[in-house]
């Protein structure tokens, strides 16, 4: 009787999740079956939906729950803190698979060229999100000094990082936040945020839903400048091919016209604004420097040569997520992605590096929602699984389940089950239950780990 088809995932994220759910949807799953392990270097699964989605977003975290339903099939085994790299190499999981996909997502900020990014009081929206979210490998206190702050980007981060900001630590409360992060934000100073963009209304990235939602704090004043509110031949050709892009151009409108109210706390979006300088004194940032730009009629901007200096006490910059490079896989420097050809890896030679794919934002980079790798992984899977009809998948010396278990046990891993994210499950929904709270996200790894029974 043949063996199920063996497939290892790097990354339990929604990218890796979404590329299990369509292994098991394929006709290989009823026969001859197949047997996936997912591999994920945190001791609990989901990837940027624990550590990177703000936690006053309920709704996002809600696709958990889908997530969950994969997860909890028997075909499905979970190795969490299992760090690829270090723990498990591609040459130890080509020996116990069939094929290897990457789906290791993208965790740090992208580089901003520009003066003064180097200086104290500039951060990056990742390392911040990575604060306010429990990450366990990054400091447990952050500053919050400013009382005017700055934040560079008009994407869904950007409106994350400004509205953890703006709200109180009470308002933060509710959410799932660590109780070293509402110690954190009693102590915030800031009441004036301004979000900085290089272009006009029409070519922001925010989502709809998500701008919207800045607006139901009753501590947060969003304002817009009329004179921001600017359309080219371009821009209205954006507006009228996709809705979501009319129905934030709308938004802003109506903030725009409407009066200022008496909200404590003030949250500016700036339009044709592009940031040049971070501007500091005695090695701190004092503010920032943006040249004001214009359209050019096709929805994209110049400069004016016009600057204005804006006063700011920090400095966060929401440019963009970067993968970090897996070791063992060709590279793309300038995209930070693995090149491929539908998923298929493809080396500098133009060769397919034979059984192992990539998915996600590894594969094309940071764009776009959570829902947007479904595609991805559907398009990945299907290439692995006609590599895997066409006998073009090497043949594992070890395909057992049970000696990848023996070779991390040999190794020293103290890994993670999918019963172990059910522990340490319950025990963050104990923390929260004396304070009426869903759950209090547990910080520390070895806390993780001990409440997982790893």
């Amino acid at each position: 009787m043949p063996r199920p088809l063996r497939v290892a995932i790097v990354g339990a994220g929604p990218a890796g999740i979404y590329a299990a759910d369509a292994l098991l949807k394929s006709d290989v799953a009823a026969e001859p079956g197949v047997s996936i392990d997912l591999f994920e270097r945190m001791p609990a699964p989901f990837g940027l939906i624990r550590y990177g989605v703000a936690p006053d977003h309920p709704r996002i975290k809600g696709i958990v729950t889908a997530l969950h339903q994969v997860l909890d099939k028997p075909q499905v085994r979970l190795f969490g803190n299992v760090n690829y790299g270090t723990d498990v190499h591609l040459d130890d999981l080509r020996s116990f698979y069939d094929a290897v996909v990457f789906s290791t997502g993208a965790m740090y900020d992208r580089e901003l060229k520009i003066p003064g990014v180097e200086l104290e009081g500039s951060f990056g929206a990742a390392d911040f999100a990575s604060w306010y979210d429990g990450h366990p490998d990054v400091p447990r206190t952050w500053p919050l000094d400013a009382e005017k702050v700055a934040v560079l980007g008009v994407g869904n981060v950007a409106l994350d990082v400004s509205r953890i900001l703006a709200k109180t630590a009470e308002e933060l409360l509710p959410t799932e936040i660590p109780a070293n992060v509402h110690e954190g934000l009693k102590a915030n100073k800031a009441v004036e945020i301004h979000v900085f963009g290089r272009r006009g209304p029409a070519q922001a990235k925010f989502s709809p839903m998500e701008l919207r939602e800045l607006d139901h704090s009753p501590n947060i004043e969003v304002i817009v400048n009329p004179e921001d509110i600017d359309y080219d031949d371009g821009s209205i050709e954006q507006r009228r091919s996709n809705k979501q892009v009319d129905m934030v151009a709308k938004t802003l409108e109506n903030w725009a016209i409407r009066d200022v109210g008496d909200r404590p706390h003030k949250l500016f979006l700036h339009f044709f604004e592009s940031p040049v300088e971070i501007l500091g004194e005695d090695g701190k940032v004092v503010g920032l420097r943006t040249e004001r730009t214009e359209l050019d009629g096709t929805g994209n901007v110049k400069g004016t040569g016009s600057f204005t200096d804006w006063e700011t006490g920090a400095v966060y910059r929401a440019v963009g997520y970067l993968s970090d490079k897996l070791p063992k896989l060709p590279w793309d420097i300038d995209s930070g992605t693995v090149p491929d050809e539908g998923g298929r890896v493809i080396q500098e030679s133009g060769a397919h590096l034979q059984s192992v794919y990539v998915t996600g934002w590894i594969r094309r980079g940071p764009v776009g929602l959570i829902g947007h790798t479904k595609g991805d992984a559907n398009e990945t899977v299907a290439n692995l699984l006609d590599d895997f009809a066409n006998e073009r998948l090497q043949e594992p010396g070890s395909p057992e389940p049970e000696s990848v278990e023996t070779f991390l046990a040999d190794r020293g891993v103290r890994f993670t089950t999918w019963e172990g994210w059910y522990k340490l499950d319950a025990a963050e929904k104990a923390l929260g239950e004396p304070q009426g709270r869903e759950r209090v996200k547990i910080v520390e790894r070895e806390d993780m780990l001990d409440a997982s029974g790893a």
